[in-house]
């Protein structure tokens, strides 16, 4: 990044997020920053895993993001940025690739 680009600060609390935080921006893009560039992912979809496992605790939800049908990355946490929630770090999964892309999963218990 360069010195003139703002750092965004994470503007969502993802220890509180629950898949309602997320379901307003499906279809939208976060941008995965790299050392060496930025790589849009689009978020495609936002859906609950069910009843939360403690009373009052959140319920588990999965988020699932779509990037070009040529990208393989590991398994592990990756910065991704939003105009609206700022940076968060997430672990991501790849589920899945194809002609309309690859697909990345993240989980939340």
């Amino acid at each position: 990044m360069s010195s003139d680009t703002p750092n965004p600060v994470a503007a969502v609390d993802l220890r509180a997020a629950t898949v309602e935080t997320f379901a307003p921006v499906v279809g939208q893009t976060f941008e995965a920053v790299f050392t060496n560039g930025r790589l849009p992912l689009t978020l495609v979809e936002a859906r609950s895993l069910g009843a939360a496992h403690v009373p009052g605790g959140r319920g588990p939800f999965a988020l699932t993001f779509r990037g070009p049908p040529e990208l393989r990355l590991p398994q592990r946490i990756y910065r991704l940025e939003h105009p609206t929630f700022g940076a968060l770090e997430i672990f991501l999964v790849q589920s899945g690739g194809g002609a309309e892309g690859s697909m990345f999963a993240a989980i939340f218990n």
